[in-house]
């Protein structure tokens, strides 16, 4: 099974600078999320209550649904997962207003995230992933013609932590390029950055015209522990780089200098998964609109803000919530 195959949209047109008038690509990964919420440390070698959701997710996912929610724009989404979900995926993407392209694989399963939630006042997360399919992606899946009526692209980090799913960015990079389609992409991960390495992150990323890292991504990619030192550097490799602070908001760096921080909206925490997703879509989103950097980065505020308020990483649906 394949959703719908995203075909010609609108022409690209430009504005002050920035791509409007055609459909957001987001390539990226889709997963399950297992959301466990739970207050207090957890209890070793025995029970620990909790409240448990299964909810659709995956950070790619996340942004394209963030990216719809917003409006304005055509979102489209390729990712990758197992038949054992993929008819649950395909709704659940439609019903958020993204048009899925998902390729199921023949021998994995969709992937799949155990979030534990402290219910604590930070609402803090860890991950345990299983990524099944969601990195299998290849260059095969890829086609220029998902290309077409596309005013931006955006890649998940989490490509880039398997051999097959790097090869796709590789291609669709070049893609990009030879269309004059920007490209950004957001690190996704600080423990996985570590595996990969600092150097070969910034080496695969040239090319990119948009970084969005978070602070701890900012601060282990340039190893500064300030983190507008870290935006600052970062856009001397990046043209414009928007580092995600959480509660402290969003700087944007050009040219190797910070030249806005964006204030946080308040927001009482319940699960901050997704948080930098709903951001990332939003900031997207509102750059198609012609919204110029630092106004796209109080949208991407305003949606972490809504989204930490809500348990899972997606937007609420018309009519379910």
């Amino acid at each position: 099974m394949t959703a719908e195959r995203p075909g010609p949209g609108a022409a690209d047109h430009r504005h002050g600078g920035v791509h409007t008038g055609g459909a957001l690509l987001v390539v990226g990964d889709v997963v399950t999320d297992v959301v466990a919420r739970h207050q207090g440390p957890l209890a070793g070698g025995t029970d620990t209550a909790a409240t448990i959701r299964t909810v659709p997710g995956g950070a790619g996912a996340n942004v394209a649904c963030w990216a719809a929610h917003q409006g304005g724009a055509e979102v489209r989404l390729l990712g990758r997962v197992g038949a054992d979900s993929a008819a649950w995926h395909e709704r659940e993407l439609l019903a958020c207003g993204v048009r899925p392209r998902l390729v199921v694989d023949p021998e994995a399963p969709t992937g799949t995230v155990i979030c534990l939630v402290d219910t604590g006042a930070a609402a803090e997360r860890t991950f345990l992933t299983d990524s099944g399919a969601a990195l299998r992606l290849t260059p095969g899946d890829w086609s220029d013609a998902l290309l077409d009526g596309v005013a931006r692209l955006h890649l998940s980090g989490y490509l880039l932590f398997s051999e097959p799913s790097r090869a796709l960015v590789a291609v669709a990079l070049e893609a990009a390029r030879a269309r004059g389609v920007p490209v950004s992409m957001d690190p996704a991960s600080a423990g996985f950055l570590v595996e990969l390495g600092v150097d070969r992150f910034l080496t695969l990323v040239e090319g990119v015209d948009v970084l969005l890292p978070s602070r701890d991504e900012a601060r282990l990619l340039t190893g500064l522990p300030d983190a507008a030192d870290a935006a600052a550097k970062l856009s001397r490799h990046v043209p414009l780089v928007v580092a995600k602070l959480g509660a402290e908001g969003a700087l944007v760096a050009r040219s190797g200098n910070v030249v806005a921080h964006v204030p946080a909206l308040p927001a009482t925490p319940r699960d901050t998964t997704g948080a930098g997703d709903a951001f990332t879509g939003a900031f997207l989103a509102a750059l198609l609109t012609g919204a110029g950097p630092e106004a796209a980065a109080a949208e991407g505020c305003r949606a972490g803000a809504a989204a930490v308020a809500r348990v899972g990483g997606r937007p609420p649906v018309a009519g379910f919530d």
